[in-house]
C-alpha cells in the first residue's frame, strides 16, 4: 500500500500481551457489534516520543500502567478512513491514520484496568482473547492493518489449538 503519509494522522497502537500469551481487547463504547473489539490506539501529540504516546494512550484507555516493552512494528501501518466515513478526524482532512504498533507484556492485575481511568471512556467492556482474533472482530476498514500487527506480533502470541 503506497500512502502520501503526509496526509494521514500520526497514530499508535497497542497489544497488551497476558504472560500466558492472550492479547487485550476493547469493547468500544457506544458502538454496535459485531466489528466492535479493537486494541488500545490514539494520536501522538506534536513532538512526542512514539513509546510514550503508546504508554498514555494505553493508560488513558485502560487505566493499565505496568507493562513491559517486547517490540514495534517497522515504519508506519496505515490504513484510509472508508468513502463516507463522518468521523471528526476524517471532516479535520486525514485520509486515514498512519500507525506505529506497541508490543507489551502486562506486568499488572486484572484489577488495573479501569475503562473510565480517561474522561470520555474509548471501551465499555474488555476481555483477553487470543492475537488472531483481532482481526475478526475489528471494523472492516483496519482488517489488513490489523492482519500485518497481528503477523508482527505473533512470536510473542498463544497459539489457538485447532481441534
Amino acid at each position: 500500500m503506497d500512502h502520501d503519509l503526509e496526509l494521514y494522522r500520526p497514530n499508535v497502537g497497542v497489544v497488551l500481551f497476558h504472560p500466558d500469551g492472550l492479547v487485550w481487547l476493547g469493547r468500544r463504547a457506544n458502538t454496535p457489534g459485531p466489528h466492535n473489539w479493537q486494541f488500545p490506539q490514539g494520536g501522538v501529540d506534536p513532538g512526542e516520543d512514539l513509546e510514550a504516546a503508546a504508554r498514555r494512550e494505553l493508560a488513558e484507555e485502560t487505566g493499565a500502567t505496568r507493562a513491559t516493552f517486547l517490540g514495534r512494528t517497522d515504519g508506519w501501518v496505515a490504513y484510509d478512513f472508508p468513502p463516507g466515513h463522518g468521523g471528526s478526524k476524517a471532516l479535520r482532512g486525514w485520509r486515514g491514520q498512519k500507525q506505529v504498533w506497541f508490543a507489551f507484556r502486562f506486568d499488572g492485575d486484572d484489577a488495573d484496568f479501569d475503562l473510565a481511568a480517561h474522561t470520555a471512556p474509548e471501551f465499555d467492556a474488555w476481555r483477553w482473547a487470543f492475537l488472531d482474533e483481532a482481526a475478526e472482530l475489528i471494523v472492516p476498514f483496519k482488517r489488513a492493518a490489523y492482519e500485518r500487527v497481528v503477523e508482527a506480533f505473533g512470536n510473542f502470541a498463544a497459539a489457538r489449538s485447532r481441534g
